[in-house]
């Protein structure tokens, strides 16, 4: 499909959205992985930005005795995973145009975005990210901060317990619904910024509103993105160098699917 992206700067407004099924996500993973195997060093780079982060995020934790933190670390960092996103859609974007690879204008396209909508609809993911991470700070002290423990990693037989239990059963229900709302506002709202001339509200107000109009196909595509991310991060966090790419490639070549070509 052909990217609606010229030389004079994306175009105006929200472009209409076709509809999606099962067989849509299947050949936007497939386009997704191809995209990885052709170019792996943008993988590399934008990839590696997130394992660093992981390896940070766990020395932080344990060096500070804060265990119960990496926690909630480990689980969710990769939700800033969109600042690098607009790398791996741009790459994306200029394969399927058969446009050079060039770092410098990738990294321009990347830096022409600081100064456009990206960074407000980052913002609110990271507004939504700390109250989450506070809220799971209150939900741990509600249900065990009363209880006996050296700290978490040495006093793992508290989760044991009635109370231990009940708080991950309702910590893990809040960060599902913090999960699906950051997934809901984003999934379209990110590479449309990049495609459109739009404002990050009207973006996240398609983006939700599409999946909430499609809600079987597209919660089954984010709940996928979850259990690739998590599996990825259990061998030391390594797996994201492959999961990251081609998940960001994949989610671009789904919008760009879903993008109904304009006449002219």
């Amino acid at each position: 499909m052909e990217s609606v992206v010229n030389e004079d700067g994306p175009q105006q407004g929200v472009p209409e959205f076709s509809e999606v099924t099962f067989a849509t996500l299947k050949k936007a993973l497939r386009l997704g992985l191809s995209d990885l195997i052709f170019a792996p060093g943008f993988a590399l780079v934008f990839g590696g930005v997130y394992v660093l982060a992981g390896f940070f995020l766990t020395w932080l934790t344990l060096a500070t005795g804060t265990s119960y933190w990496l926690v909630l670390a480990a689980i969710g960092f990769p939700l800033f995973s969109p600042f690098a996103a607009v790398g791996f859609y741009e790459v994306s974007r200029r394969l399927e145009r058969g446009q050079p690879l060039d770092w410098m204008q990738i990294f321009s396209v990347i830096l022409r975005q600081s100064k456009r909508q990206l960074p407000s609809l980052c913002a609110v993911i990271v507004i939504v990210f700390l109250f989450w991470f506070f809220l799971g700070h209150m939900i741990f002290a509600l249900f065990l901060g009363l209880s006996p423990m050296t700290n978490v990693s040495s006093s793992l037989e508290v989760f044991l317990t009635a109370n231990g239990l009940t708080m991950l059963a309702v910590g893990t229900a809040v960060g599902a619904g913090f999960a699906t709302l950051l997934y809901m506002i984003t999934v379209l709202a990110l590479p449309l910024l990049l495609d459109r001339d739009v404002d990050f509200v009207t973006a996240m107000i398609t983006s939700f509103g599409y999946v909430q109009r499609h809600p079987v196909v597209m919660l089954s595509w984010g709940v996928f993105l979850a259990l690739a991310t998590f599996v990825a991060m259990l061998p030391l966090f390594l797996g994201l160098f492959v999961a990251l790419p081609v998940l960001g490639h994949a989610t671009w070549h789904l919008y760009d699917q879903l993008r109904v070509p304009e006449d002219g």
